[in-house]
């Protein structure tokens, strides 16, 4: 009996990826306005309209405005995944892949300065909303939490943080220099909030590390200026 890998996959029909073309089209649209409105002002109606379809058009590709809201959550994490997580994983196991995160996720959250993070302005939107939504949209989150709690451990294991790092503990101050360069630099609009970030997460990596960990390198990886 051949096994699965060696069957053939039969090409998909023009109209199977004329559909796939025309959904993908609308959750890159959806994207788009989501983080300007936030996955609240995300509307069937809205979509249509931006995107010159009718509201049958759209419907037919996501059946329901929550499931938009959900694709457009797994969308973004997607995004966020290719352009933060897998170029880091690329990099040696230890500080220079968890500085390599690092400042990934602060490209990230900068180049979303003029419209949104979709995980920072979708909790706000939805920490007081149990549903479908808010559970995608939270494991997401926790998702990413896990992977760069992952690395922490693992620098850990390579004798770059001290035995006794606590790698929650270490995640919550991670997260809480994002939250604080987002809120600062996106609200606030004050100049140089990037560099503090970088500055933060070097401090916050220097209490943590252990006796000839490689901060020379680290400093290097996140871009920290003298």
């Amino acid at each position: 009996m051949p096994t699965t890998a060696a069957v053939p996959r039969r090409p998909l029909s023009r109209g199977l990826q004329k559909g796939q073309q025309t959904r993908a089209t609308i959750l890159d649209a959806a994207l788009g306005l989501a983080s300007h409105v936030g996955l609240e002002g995300l509307s069937i109606g809205a979509l249509a309209e931006v995107t010159g379809m009718s509201k049958s058009g759209v419907f037919a590709h996501f059946g329901s405005r929550e499931e938009l809201q959900i694709s457009v959550v797994r969308e973004y994490h997607s995004r966020f995944e290719e352009e933060v997580f897998f170029p880091a994983i690329r990099q040696p196991r230890g500080l220079p892949r968890l500085g390599a995160l690092f400042e990934n996720w602060i490209k990230r959250v900068s180049l979303e300065l003029d419209s949104g993070c979709i995980y920072i302005s979708g909790a706000v939107e939805f920490d007081d909303r149990p549903g479908p939504v808010r559970d995608a949209l939270a494991g997401m989150v926790k998702a990413w939490q896990l992977a760069l709690e992952r690395a922490i451990r693992m620098a850990v294991d390579q004798g770059h943080l001290r035995p006794d790092c606590d790698p929650a503990q270490m995640l919550f101050e991670l997260h809480g220099l994002i939250l604080a360069l987002h809120h600062d630099a996106r609200f606030l609009r004050n100049p140089g909030a990037v560099e503090r970030a970088r500055r933060g997460f070097f401090r916050t990596v220097t209490d943590y590390a252990a006796p000839g960990a490689p901060m020379a390198a680290l400093a290097t990886a996140v871009a920290i200026r003298d």
